[in-house]
C-alpha cells in the first residue's frame, strides 16, 4: 500500500507541475496583455503535455568538453530530491509518517545544492559555472534562515513531525502571531527554489540562462520539474506551517494553490534584485529576525512551563 500511494503522489505531483506550468504561463500573458497558449486542446489544457512530449523527444547534444557521466547523472539527481521530499506529506494512512518530517526536509533541501553545483561544472562552462555558484552561494544562505525558521516551530510544537502542526493550529493559525516570520519565510522560499526577482542563477542579461544553459531535451525538463516539484511542496509547507494545516478540507488546497499563484504573482510584477542586496536582506534582515523569534518562543515556552507548575505545586 505504502508503494501504491507514493506512485500515485508522484503521479499526481507530475500532473500538478504540467498544469503550474499553463498556470504560469496564462497568468504571465494575460498580465502582460496577450493570450498565452490557447491552441492545443481546449483552451490549450494539453499545451503541458505536448511541451512535454517534444523536450523527452529532442535529440541530445552531447558537448565535446563536459563530464558525461556526472552531466547526465545531475538532472536525474535533482529530479529525485524532489521527489524524496514528497514522501513527508502527512498521510495518517499507507504513507510514511515521519517523525523526523523537519529534520529529513532539511536534509533533502540540503543536498539540492550538489545537483546545482555539479550541473554547473561538470558542463565545462562558464557562464554555467558562473550561475551555478551564484545559485549555491543564494541556496546556502537563504537555508540558513529557513532552518532558523523551521527550528521556532519544532520548539513551539514541541516535535519534529509535521503532523503536530494540525493539532497546535485547532485553535488559532500560527500566521496571527509570527506574521513577520510569514513573510521573510516567503522571500526564503523565493529564493530558495532560485524564482524570480532572485533568479541570479538564471541572469539571461549576463549569463546566458545560467547553470543549466548546455542542457537541453530530456536533462532540461527534469530540472524544471525538479524546480516547479519545489514550488508545489513549498507552497504546501507554507499552508502546513502558517496557515492552519487542515489537510483534510478543501480550503487546504485552495490555500496552497494561492501560494503557488504568488510565486507566479511576483515573477510578473517584481524585477531583478541587485545581488548584494540579496545577501544582504538575509544575513542583516531575516536571520535576526529570526533569532529574535526564537528567542521569544523559547522564553515564552519557558515562562508557560514554569507558570503552570507554580499554579499545581506553588
Amino acid at each position: 500500500m505504502f508503494l501504491l500511494s507514493y506512485l500515485f503522489l508522484i503521479v499526481m505531483l507530475l500532473i500538478s507541475v504540467a498544469y503550474l506550468t499553463l498556470l504560469e504561463r496564462k497568468i504571465l500573458s494575460y498580465m502582460q496583455l496577450r493570450k498565452g497558449p490557447n491552441k492545443v486542446g481546449f483552451m490549450g489544457l494539453l499545451q503541458p503535455f505536448s511541451d512535454g512530449i517534444k523536450l523527452f523527444f529532442k535529440e541530445q547534444v552531447n558537448l565535446i568538453y563536459f563530464n558525461y557521466m556526472i552531466y547526465m547523472i545531475s538532472p536525474i539527481f535533482m529530479f529525485m530530491i524532489s521527489l524524496f521530499i514528497w514522501c513527508l506529506y502527512p498521510y495518517f494512512f499507507s504513507v510514511l509518517s515521519f517523525n523526523y518530517g523537519f529534520m529529513f526536509f532539511l536534509c533533502c533541501s540540503s543536498m539540492a545544492v550538489y545537483g546545482l553545483l555539479l550541473c554547473g561544472w561538470s558542463s565545462n562552462s562558464n557562464y554555467s559555472l558562473l550561475g551555478s555558484l551564484r545559485a549555491v552561494a543564494q541556496v546556502i544562505s537563504y537555508e540558513v534562515s529557513l532552518v532558523m525558521i523551521m527550528i521556532c516551530f519544532m520548539v513551539f510544537t514541541f516535535g519534529f513531525n509535521f503532523l503536530n502542526l494540525i493539532n497546535y493550529q485547532f485553535y488559532t493559525w500560527f500566521i496571527f502571531f509570527s506574521l513577520p516570520l510569514f513573510f521573510s519565510w516567503l522571500a526564503s522560499c523565493l529564493a530558495e527554489v532560485n524564482r524570480s526577482p532572485f533568479d541570479f542563477a538564471e541572469g539571461e542579461s549576463e549569463l546566458v540562462s545560467g547553470f543549466n544553459i548546455e542542457y537541453g531535451g530530456g536533462g532540461f525538463a527534469l530540472i524544471f520539474l525538479a524546480e516547479y516539484g519545489n514550488i508545489i511542496f513549498l507552497s504546501f509547507l507554507t499552508s502546513m506551517i502558517f496557515l492552519g494545516c487542515d489537510l483534510y478540507s478543501l480550503i487546504f488546497y485552495l490555500k496552497s494553490i494561492f501560494i503557488s499563484f504568488w510565486f507566479i504573482w511576483v515573477r510578473a510584477t517584481l524585477p531583478r534584485f541587485r545581488y548584494d542586496k540579496l545577501m544582504y536582506m538575509t544575513w542583516k534582515l531575516f536571520l535576526p529576525l529570526s533569532l529574535n523569534y526564537f528567542i521569544f518562543f523559547i522564553g515564552f515556552i519557558f515562562f508557560m512551563i514554569t507558570g503552570s507548575y507554580f499554579i499545581n505545586f506553588g
